[in-house]
């Protein structure tokens, strides 16, 4: 497959980087002379310095009348260089088109996306917010994805000290709670991780990812940390910037009664905001003033959230808070080496958008047949992917037993003309089921094979 990655920056990278490996002919393009040879040294990609936005420059990348072109990914920090590139690429015959879209209005409805011909436009600050929600709202989670359009997600819960389940199997587990309503996928311990069987002993310290629907994840958390509290009263915001905005406005459209206050040091900004949210409490001033949040009352704040331009505020912030007693923290960071770095310090949760965006891209670029959301998880290693059974599948009408799936792979729920429900071994699959499939490594492409979803 051929594809031509307009943007070298950190998304633009990470997906060269993912597709290089898998053996696709991939060419990037990035105006900045330095980077772009960063790019050349580092990964198995041909490089053209130029701005995607232009012709000659596209047509130095393969992108011209009558090509051969299977991808185009534009996903620089501009959404008019964006935009051109995939306008272009359509018109000299790229079969798809996906754009990045800084600006949030562009993704407001998708009639802009299909006026221009482009097949995906995607805002990455929307579903970073309705992440951030998802970890805000379940106090105990390190991890939260939706799945199946919300009605279910997935979850990363610790074992904590007091949780009732210390020492039990995970079939003692579902003997003693029939009706969790949950599907442990993975689990890590230490430095080690592994798809639990029904022999695995739950200790402290445990980081389990779990399964399971919106409506019943508190009684999971229950379940893992019995002393957590339940209920999103008060959520302070630093950085007023897209991101931050967007998240109070969701935050206040989806629990009525929430006090939703804005931090940002720029006076022009905060005037704006408090004149367009006015059930946003906007205050100016610097969020590492220790006497201004405890002024504000940091210590009964149940989410704090840092998203300001800075990844290394961010994480500074999220640490004074947490020293201050906030309930739950979370920092938006950009680079994949704060993600990482972030595990050893005191931070609850990490949400990054590039990885989120790169999490759709890969999923239009690798399963183009599929037609659901893809989750990466990398902490684990591992996808999930929402797809759905073709009715001439070779494994309608079998057990799921019986399928022969590899080991780490896993039906973690199935979608049923609308009713979702957790697989067991003996369900018989059927023509037409959308099921979420959670995979480890490399074996998502081998299950789509197995179910014949992908030749």
């Amino acid at each position: 497959m051929k594809v031509v990655i307009v943007g070298a920056g950190n998304v633009g990278y990470s997906i060269a980087r993912s597709l290089s490996l898998e053996g696709h002919d991939i060419v990037v393009v990035e105006r900045d002379l330095e980077v772009g040879s960063k790019v050349e040294n580092e990964l198995d990609v041909s490089v053209v310095i130029g701005n995607g936005s232009r012709p000659p420059v596209l047509e130095q990348a393969g992108i011209k009348s009558g090509c051969d072109v299977d991808f185009i990914v534009a996903c620089t920090d501009r959404d008019e260089v964006n935009i051109m590139a995939c306008w272009v690429g359509k018109r000299c015959g790229v079969k798809r088109v996906i754009s990045r879209a800084r600006g949030m209005e562009y993704t407001d409805t998708p009639q802009w996306a299909t006026f221009l011909g482009i097949d995906v436009m995607n805002s990455p600050e929307r579903s970073v917010a309705r992440d951030i929600d998802d970890l805000l709202a379940v106090s105990a989670a390190v991890h939260a994805t939706e799945l199946f359009d919300g009605k279910a997600g997935s979850y990363a819960f610790r074992v904590g000290s007091d949780s009732p389940i210390v020492g039990m199997t995970l079939s003692e587990v579902g003997q003693e709670y029939p009706n969790l309503s949950a599907v442990m996928v993975y689990v890590e311990r230490g430095n080690k991780g592994f798809v639990p069987s029904g022999d695995w002993v739950a200790m402290e310290g445990d980081l389990c990812f779990m399964v399971s629907f919106k409506d019943r994840v508190f009684h999971l958390q229950e379940l893992f940390h019995p002393s957590s509290g339940k209920g999103l009263r008060r959520v302070m915001i630093v950085g007023g910037g897209k991101l931050g905005a967007h998240l109070a406005r969701r935050l206040v459209r989806r629990y009525p009664g929430i006090d939703v206050k804005i931090l940002d040091k720029n006076r022009e900004k905060c005037d704006k905001l408090a004149g367009e949210m006015p059930r946003v409490t906007v205050l100016f001033g610097d969020g590492t003033d220790e006497r201004l949040l405890l002024h504000e009352g940091i210590e009964d704040i149940d989410g704090f959230v840092a998203t300001t331009d800075s990844d290394e505020l961010n994480m500074i912030l999220t640490v004074l808070a947490d020293r201050m007693k906030a309930r739950k923290t979370v920092a938006v960071v950009h680079k994949e080496l704060y993600s990482r770095l972030a595990e050893d310090m005191p931070i609850d949760s990490v949400v990054n958008p590039n990885e989120s965006l790169a999490s759709l891209i890969l999923r239009h670029v690798r399963y183009p047949e599929t037609a659901g959301s893809l989750s990466l998880i990398d902490r684990i290693g591992a996808e999930m992917l929402e797809v759905t059974i073709p009715k001439d599948s070779p494994v309608v009408g079998k057990k799921l037993m019986d399928v022969g799936l590899p080991k780490g792979v896993l039906f973690a729920m199935v979608n049923r003309k609308g009713n979702i429900i957790l697989p067991r071994g003996d369900m018989v699959i059927k023509g037409e089921d959308t099921v979420s499939i959670f995979a480890t490594g490399d074996l998502l492409p081998r299950a789509l094979r197995i179910l014949g979803i992908q030749k």
